[in-house]
């Protein structure tokens, strides 16, 4: 299911690690493995989700068939769907129809480093401010610092057009482009994201914080982001399917290039490198031209 062998949850059960991921972590004595989705949510109250986003809408339609459905739901899941162009907030409205509270967690963390304790910190959006800042308080730890938000729009836009931009910042620095390209890349990719984030009713102050600003810069700049390393494969003259292989994990800006394409297209919203970045990856340019084509474009205000 979603990627995932039933051979692969019963190594994690008996391993009790993830032996593909995070060898080194063991799980806490509290966690429990099971392959069962009943047996994991029946009779609990509140419900983590992390798929996939293109998995997002089938989970939660699961929740619809048990007994009792849980009366809240948050998720970690980053991007709009492929199909509909909707936000994961916007899926579990139309879902759950009000059954449940729901709320997001976004952020710039890398699963190693959480798992390792080291400090991090993200922030947890819900439109009912109490509900944030339970959440918040039950997933935070001395290592695990979580803010609260009541613009879950903005959170989640930041978190699916982050990756989109990150392989763009794997794309310049596989050319052999330099810090300054990077930083303009990463500059510019952020009035993107908030230009978008602002056509959809988000507030412009989010994207200065941890699921903006933060998750960009994370996400662009170091190699732990398969994203990245995603675009580092598409600049050495992999194909979009031998670079998605080769990084052995699920690619959310992959799907996200063009549903983040789609959506600003229908908002009438400028995303230029976003543009060129869905080019490159669905329609063939290549990496040179896509550059080219950015730098040649008209002088306009910042």
């Amino acid at each position: 299911m979603w990627g995932i062998e039933t051979h692969e949850i019963e190594a994690m059960a008996k391993a009790r690690r993830n032996t593909s991921y995070l060898p080194d972590t063991d799980f806490p004595t509290g966690l429990e493995v099971t392959i069962d989705f009943e047996e994991a949510v029946t009779g609990a109250r509140d419900v983590l989700l992390v798929v996939p986003s293109h998995a997002f809408r089938e989970t939660l339609e699961r929740f619809k068939s048990l007994p009792s459905p849980p009366q809240s739901v948050a998720w970690a899941t980053k991007g709009f769907e492929a199909e509909t162009g909707l936000l994961p907030n916007q899926v579990a409205n139309e879902v759950l129809e009000s059954r449940a509270t729901t709320a997001v967690l976004s952020g710039p963390t890398f699963a190693t480093e959480v798992a390792l304790g080291l400090p991090s910190a993200i922030t947890v959006a819900s439109t009912d401010e109490d509900h944030a800042l339970r959440v918040a308080q039950s997933v935070a730890t001395d290592n695990f610092r979580a803010y609260t938000s009541t613009d879950i729009i903005g959170v989640e836009v930041g978190g699916a057009t982050k990756n989109v931009l990150a392989i763009g910042a794997g794309i310049s620095d596989g050319l052999g482009f330099g810090a300054n390209t990077r930083v303009a890349l990463v500059t510019r990719g952020l009035m993107e994201m908030t230009r978008l984030g602002l056509a959809l009713g988000a507030q412009k102050d989010t994207f200065m914080g941890l699921s903006g600003m933060g998750d960009l810069v994370l996400t662009c700049t170091d190699n732990q982001s398969r994203n990245r390393r995603f675009g580092l494969g598409l600049a050495t003259g992999a194909d979009v399917e031998e670079a998605r292989n080769a990084v052995g994990q699920t690619v959310e800006g992959y799907y996200a290039a063009r549903a983040v394409h789609d959506v600003a297209a229908r908002l009438n919203v400028e995303m230029p490198i976003v543009d060129e970045i869905y080019k490159v990856i669905y329609e063939g340019v290549s990496p040179q031209a896509a550059v080219v084509r950015l730098m040649r474009r008209p002088v306009t205000p910042e």
